[in-house]
């Protein structure tokens, strides 16, 4: 017996690792997270450990554009 044909348009799968990656500020601003903050961190200073919990705007048209298209359904965080 056929398969039934699909209505309507394909969904798009969000790649994960993008998603947790990057975020959308209530503005629409895109930022990311900074890297290094998982280990290795004993002789780093407080002061910049602290400084890696803070988001950073994305910089770049392209980039922009490739985050959106990895990760289609990235909405803005209530």
């Amino acid at each position: 017996m056929p398969r039934k044909a699909k209505a309507g348009k394909i969904k798009l799968k969000t790649h994960k690792a993008t998603s947790k990656r990057f975020r959308l500020t209530g503005s629409g601003v895109l930022v990311r997270t900074k890297g290094g903050k998982s280990h290795l961190r004993r002789r780093t200073s407080k002061r910049t450990k602290a400084l890696f919990t803070e988001m950073l705007p994305v910089q770049g048209e392209n980039i922009i554009q490739r985050v959106r298209r990895l990760a289609p359904y990235l909405d803005k965080k209530d």
